[in-house]
């Protein structure tokens, strides 16, 4: 046996024990991506390493063809209002996600945002419940939407 196929083998049983010790399921994308839920992902989609998609209690549609970078979160749950005593349940509410989006590293997608075809999502951004617009840029924190700044002229 080869050296290499000995440490794959040791890392298919770590990968394996890490999965069980975290809670994590088997994903098609990276051992670190954490899915909650029964999100609809579309063919073609890259989610990176350390990224959570949490459909619990909430639809989530990723579309085809995204490019979802690490360190992203698409998450429908909202709790801000229920831990300060001013509601008694958690706020949760469906994302939409087109085809051909790309969002980058470090972004935060809440409950209630649609992000339509052909958009970028900044690095950094954060999305409250906001419509993106085809072939658009959003950026920043609140997020500022510059509309059909991808369409071709």
């Amino acid at each position: 046996m080869k050296k290499k196929d000995i440490l794959y083998k040791d890392y298919s049983k770590f990968k394996d024990f890490f999965l069980k010790f975290v809670e994590n399921k088997k994903n098609r994308f990276h051992p670190l991506v954490w899915i909650n839920g029964n999100p609809k992902i579309g063919k073609n989609v890259y989610i990176g390493g350390f990224s959570e998609v949490n459909a619990k209690g909430a639809k989530i549609e990723i579309g085809n063809n995204c490019d979802i970078a690490s360190f992203v979160s698409i998450n429908v749950a909202d709790s801000h209002l229920k831990t300060i005593n001013n509601k008694k349940k958690i706020s949760k509410k469906k994302i939409i996600i087109g085809n051909n989006v790309f969002i980058g590293s470090h972004s935060v997608i809440l409950g209630g945002t649609i992000i339509n075809k052909k958009s970028v999502i900044a690095a950094g951004t954060v999305l409250r419940g906001e419509v993106i617009p085809e072939f658009s840029l959003a950026i920043g924190n609140p997020a500022k939407i510059l509309k059909g700044y991808y369409k071709k002229k």
